[in-house]
């Protein structure tokens, strides 16, 4: 096993959703293990320097920024193309970039199209763009990929239809990923977070009553909101080589608790667009 201080030594790595959240605990945490090098991308250039400030105590690391709409299939292989003619190789990815659009409550009996279509395309579509491009490019054997789901891809939450879909449907694609390319060396994984704190976003929703956090935390087993920074561990923990024989065929819930009966949407009350989560 690697040495858990180092057990990402002189790797490169290529983190979506970068500028703030799960993405830039991510970024931090690899530096701290000893990545190389960080390829990072945001829709928020201005983010993406923030989370470069952050970085700049870890000289060592060479961080590589791309704008990137992870929407658009071209974006994306751009990217990736622009991170294997810098480095030289990609090591691991982790695809973090999530939203829920709503524009009003809404059940699957009166799903909006539009809404739909754009929770879809970042979340489903994008990660699928990123691991086509990436698994194209990623060390054989040793290359890791890591996407986020969710809880609500474990369980229907009423009032969430669309954002349960598109996680249950990253569960799908990093299961069959795994089938796929394990033979050549290449895990993928996905995390499924409770309840996070992630960010300044999400305290607004907080401070404007948009989310109880209080509701959501007695979601959990440790009635309490989790970190990015705790997120961020585990994500890079499953990129590191200390998990080089964990891929595929458990789902990973960081202090997630249910109990029984019908499931409550912890959001219920936003009806207006939320796109912090990540």
């Amino acid at each position: 096993m690697a040495d858990a201080l180092r057990s990402m030594e002189g790797k490169i790595y290529a983190i979506t959703g970068a500028g703030g959240g799960i993405g830039r605990a991510t970024a931090v945490r690899a530096a701290q293990l000893g990545a190389a090098g960080l390829a990072l991308c945001d829709v928020n250039v201005d983010a993406l320097e923030g989370t470069k400030k952050i970085l700049a105590e870890f000289s060592a690391v060479h961080v590589l920024l791309h704008t990137v709409d992870i929407k658009a299939e071209n974006e994306v292989d751009d990217w990736i193309d622009a991170v294997v003619g810098e480095f030289g190789r990609l090591d691991g990815a982790a695809n973090v970039v999530g939203i829920n659009r709503r524009t009003r409550q809404q059940n699957t009996g009166n799903i909006e199209t539009p809404d739909w279509n754009a929770t879809l395309d970042v979340n489903l579509n994008g990660t699928m763009y990123c691991m086509r491009k990436q698994l194209k490019h990623l060390t054989r054997p040793g290359g890791s990929i890591v996407n986020i789901s969710s809880g609500a891809g474990l369980r229907g939450i009423p009032g969430m239809p669309i954002y349960c879909t598109t996680k249950w449907g990253i569960r799908g694609l990093t299961k069959a990923a795994a089938a796929e390319f394990g033979p050549e060396g290449i895990r993928v994984n996905a995390l499924m977070p409770g309840p996070i704190h992630s960010g300044e976003n999400f305290q607004q929703a907080i401070d404007s009553g948009l989310i109880n956090p209080e509701t959501l935390s007695a979601t959990t087993a440790m009635k309490r909101l989790g970190t990015i920074e705790e997120i961020g561990k585990v994500v890079a923990f499953l990129l590191s080589d200390d998990a080089s024989y964990i891929s595929g065929g458990k789902d990973f819930l960081p202090a997630q608790y249910y109990g029984s009966g019908r499931p409550t949407n912890p959001y219920s009350r936003i009806t207006l667009n939320l796109e912090c989560i990540r």
